[in-house]
């Protein structure tokens, strides 16, 4: 099996540091000033401001790509402003994933008459059903299956091997897998600590036959890895049942909220240890990489992993991060890094694209360039 044509879509509006720290600041001194007696009293907490240095450190991210920016710097409301569709027009999503797919569809050198099957992998579904899978199957005109699958920020990557799964039964000739992201919609911009982490993109790639891969950065598809385990520690309990229990509507977890310290203490070695088990399992020493393209979330738990799977530091583009421009986009955030960073390598390079998130979950995929 081969991935054998990557697609990206950025959101035209971008927010930096600078204004995302000036926005919540601004909320934060009007927070303090509404309730400065109850402070003074000790029966309200104060809340504390935020800078670009703490940001910039915690994080390594520096800028995020959003689908509406005054919303979410607006400190009166600070969350996106998307108004809804008609159910005759595309959803939002489902349109960013089109124009991932239709990039991907290029680089692989397809039509969509060559696709019988739509798979939209993502963190952030916009609704139960329809799913926006058949959406992105009708508006590209592509005949035969789709589906939805949500493994938070593995998403991709569990996508990308059922798609290989479906293409080796015989079950289509070749499946376009979307991962349309609007994290902005999900993440508390009041939250200190994880105010900052999250944009919004979406990222497509094409699963078919290796033999058949015509796309200019084709790559077979080695070996695939899968591993879950449950945690509370990344939660988002935001669903439709939330009207069942009335009192918890709005409550902060109906929104991203994670438990970073512990996060980084149990994903780190988790991922670590999965990835040079999944090389060894396939006689790939980890000298042989080329690249690793691993899951945007941290680059301080990205710098530790890839150190971990490689056995020293990595030299300059060999693991390359994206969190500087596109902070983390969830599912999408190896591909960005792959679409970005894979086209300088020579045909029989290998490279490791690995993502990790809530669940807890991971998926790893061994590619070696065909062309």
């Amino acid at each position: 099996m081969a991935l054998s044509g990557s697609g990206l879509f950025t959101p035209a509006a971008a927010i930096s540091n600078d204004e995302l720290v000036a926005a919540f600041n601004e909320y934060v001194r009007r927070f303090n000033a509404a309730n400065a007696d109850a402070i003074t009293a000790g029966t309200v907490a104060a809340l504390t401001p935020s800078s670009t240095e703490f940001v910039l450190k915690a994080s390594g991210i520096a800028n995020r790509y959003v689908m509406n920016k005054d919303g979410i710097l607006d400190p009166d409301i600070m969350c996106p402003q998307l108004p809804e569709r008609s159910n005759d027009q595309i959803s939002i999503l489902a349109e960013m994933a089109v124009t991932a797919a239709r990039d991907a569809l290029k680089a692989a050198d397809r039509k969509p008459e060559d696709i019988d099957g739509v798979l939209v992998a993502a963190s952030n579904m916009q609704r139960a059903y329809p799913a926006m899978a058949i959406e992105v199957q009708e508006a590209l005109g592509i005949d035969g299956f789709a589906f939805d699958m949500n493994v938070a920020c593995s998403s991709a990557t569990f996508g990308l091997q059922a798609a290989a799964d479906m293409v080796a039964a015989g079950h289509a000739r070749a499946i376009l897998v979307c991962n349309p992201e609007i994290c902005s919609g999900h993440l508390n911009f009041r939250d200190r600590d994880s105010h900052f982490i999250f944009g919004d993109v979406a990222t497509a790639f094409i699963v078919e036959p290796a033999a058949k891969a015509a796309g200019a950065n084709a790559w077979e598809i080695v070996a695939t890895k899968l591993k879950t385990k449950f945690s509370n520690n990344i939660r988002n309990n935001f669903g439709f049942l939330n009207r069942a229990a009335p009192e918890g509507v709005g409550k902060p977890d109906k929104l991203f909220v994670q438990e970073g310290r512990k996060v980084f203490k149990e994903v780190v070695p988790m991922v670590a240890e999965m990835l040079v088990a999944h090389l060894a399992e396939n006689n790939i020493a980890p000298a042989q990489l080329r690249r690793l393209w691993l899951h945007q979330a941290n680059i301080n738990m990205n710098e530790l992993i890839a150190r971990r799977v490689l056995g020293r530091d990595p030299v300059a583009g060999e693991a390359p991060n994206i969190l500087a421009e596109y902070a983390n986009t969830s599912s999408a955030g190896s591909v960005i890094t792959f679409h970005k960073h894979s086209a300088d390598m020579k045909a029989g390079d290998i490279g490791l694209l690995c993502s990790f998130g809530a669940g807890y979950s991971a998926g790893s995929v061994i590619l070696r360039k065909i062309h």
